[in-house]
């Protein structure tokens, strides 16, 4: 897949599709701004955890691990599914995400 190429989905949108494996893809409602936001802390925690195995750390990795969580969450690719939210809960996920990462 090249650099901007989007990944494969389900005809629902809810999932893309990687490697065969099935994903829970990013809720469309969050604006493009945010969202690259989001996926920048998220990909900075995911560094933060290769770090901290590389010191053998712990509670650095707990701590980098409960990051990517929220931004997993935030993201609306973990917890509860967001075509499952009403708009406004899909906006104050996102919206505390960024609160607790930024």
């Amino acid at each position: 897949m090249t650099p901007d190429a989007q990944p494969e989905r389900t005809p629902d949108g809810r999932f893309v599709i990687v490697g065969g494996r099935r994903w829970r893809a990013t809720d469309p409602l969050i604006p493009e701004e945010e969202a690259s936001r989001l996926r920048s802390h998220l990909m900075a925690a995911r560094r933060a955890i290769a770090a901290a195995r590389r010191a053998q750390d712990p509670e650095a990795e707990s701590a980098a691990r409960a990051r990517v969580q929220l931004a997993k969450v935030a993201l609306g690719e973990r917890g509860t599914p967001w075509w499952e939210q009403s708009d406004q809960e899909r906006r104050n996920r996102w919206r505390e995400g960024l609160g607790a990462l930024d």
